[in-house]
C-alpha cells in the first residue's frame, strides 16, 4: 500500500476499533448495569439470582471500555487530552460508580445478613451513577463540549434517560437467563421501561440536530435523508417487535423472550451507526478530525501490531466465556459460610 494511502487509512482503522470496542461495551456492560438498576424491585432471593446472572460476565465486559479508552489514548492523543479534560468530572463519577459496583458485588455475598441490604443498595446506586455519568458524557460529546444552557440541558436529558435503555437491556437479559416468577417480573419491568426508553430515544434524536448544526446538515439533506431511512425504520421495527413479545406472556413462554434483548441490542446498534455517521470524520465533533488527532504513521504501525494481537484475544475470550457460562442463572454462592457466620 502506498505510504500516503497507509497514512490515511490507519487512523480510520483505529477509529473503527475504538468505535467497535465502545459499542460492545455499551451493550455488554449495559445489560449488567440494567440488572443493577432493577435490583431494588426484586425480592431478596431474586436479587441473588439476578446478581448470579451477571456474575461470570460483568468484570470481563468492562475490558471493552479499557480497550476503547486505551485506543483513544495511544492512537488519538490530542483527542484524548480534549475529551478527558472536558469530561473529567463525569468520568470520575463513572469510575466511582463502577468501583462501588465491584466492591458491592463481592461484599453482598460474604456480608452478614444485616449488612446485605446495604451492599445491595450500594450495587444499585453504583449502577445508577455509572449509567447517568455515561449519559452526561454522551450528551457533552455530541455538543462538542459546549457549556451553553441548551447544551447542558441536552446533556442532563441524556443522563436522566440513558438508564431506561440500560434497564431495558437488563430486563431482556433476565428474561433469557432466569425462569419462573423472576422471568415474569422481568417482563413486567420491560413493559414499564419500554415506552420511556422509546420517548427518550425520540427526544434525543430530535434534539441532537438542534444542538449540532453539523449533524442537522448531514441528516436532513438530499439524497442522504433517503439513504438513512433504514436506521429509524429498523429501530421502529425492533421497538414494536419487543412490544409484541412482552405484551403477550404466551409468546415469552413459547421461547421468544430473546427477542426483547436482541431487539434492544438492534436499537443500540442502529443508534451507534447513526452516531458514527453524524460525527464522521471527527473524533471531537467540529474540532478534530481522525487525521488531525492521530499519532504519527510510524507510531500507529507499531500500535497496530499490538491491537492485532489484543483484539482477537479479547473477542475469543468473550465468546468462550459466554459459551461456558451460558444457561439459566442460579443463586450465587461462595460455598458454606464460616463457623459462627449469621
Amino acid at each position: 500500500m502506498p505510504e500516503h494511502t497507509w497514512a490515511a487509512a490507519l487512523p480510520l482503522i483505529f477509529m473503527a476499533v475504538m468505535g467497535l470496542s465502545l459499542m460492545i461495551y455499551v451493550v455488554l456492560d449495559g445489560y449488567d448495569l440494567g440488572v443493577g438498576l432493577l435490583l431494588p424491585f426484586a425480592s431478596d432471593d431474586e436479587k441473588d439470582v439476578m446478581v448470579s446472572s451477571i456474575g461470570p460476565f460483568w468484570d470481563a465486559n468492562e475490558t471493552w471500555l479499557v480497550l476503547g479508552i486505551g485506543v483513544l489514548l495511544i492512537a488519538f492523543p490530542m483527542a484524548h487530552g480534549v475529551v478527558l479534560t472536558a469530561l473529567y468530572l463525569p468520568v470520575t463519577l463513572m469510575l466511582i460508580g463502577l468501583t462501588l459496583r465491584g466492591v458491592s458485588f463481592d461484599f453482598r455475598v460474604k456480608a452478614r445478613d444485616e449488612h446485605k441490604k446495604a451492599w445491595n443498595r450500594a450495587f444499585s446506586i453504583g449502577s445508577l451513577v455509572a449509567a447517568m455519568s455515561q449519559g452526561w458524557m454522551l450528551g457533552s460529546y455530541l455538543t462538542a463540549f459546549s457549556y451553553s444552557g441548551l447544551s447542558l440541558l441536552f446533556s442532563l436529558g441524556i443522563a436522566l434517560t440513558l438508564p431506561t435503555a440500560y434497564a431495558m437491556l437488563g430486563a431482556g437479559w433476565l428474561i433469557m437467563k432466569t425462569g419462573d416468577e423472576l422471568k415474569l417480573k422481568a417482563v413486567q419491568w420491560a413493559r414499564a421501561v419500554l415506552w420511556p426508553m422509546g420517548a427518550a430515544l425520540i427526544a434525543i434524536s430530535v434534539a441532537t440536530p438542534i444542538v449540532s448544526p453539523n449533524v442537522f446538515d448531514k441528516w436532513f439533506s438530499l439524497p442522504e435523508i433517503f439513504g438513512l431511512l433504514p436506521i429509524p425504520l429498523a429501530c421502529a421495527a425492533a421497538f414494536f417487535a419487543i412490544h409484541h413479545v412482552i405484551a403477550k406472556p404466551k409468546v415469552v413462554a413459547a421461547g421468544y423472550g430473546w427477542v426483547v434483548f436482541a431487539g434492544t441490542v438492534l436499537i443500540f446498534l442502529m443508534a451507534f451507526l447513526g452516531l458514527a455517521y453524524s460525527i464522521y470524520p471527527y473524533v471531537v465533533l467540529d474540532k478534530l478530525t481522525v487525521w488531525q488527532a492521530a499519532s504519527s504513521t510510524e507510531a500507529l504501525v507499531v500500535i497496530l501490531i499490538g491491537v492485532s494481537i489484543t483484539l482477537p484475544a479479547i473477542i475469543g475470550y468473550t465468546i468462550f466465556m459466554y459459551r461456558v457460562f451460558w444457561g439459566r442463572a442460579q443463586a450465587l454462592t461462595y460455598g458454606a459460610p464460616p463457623p459462627g457466620h449469621n
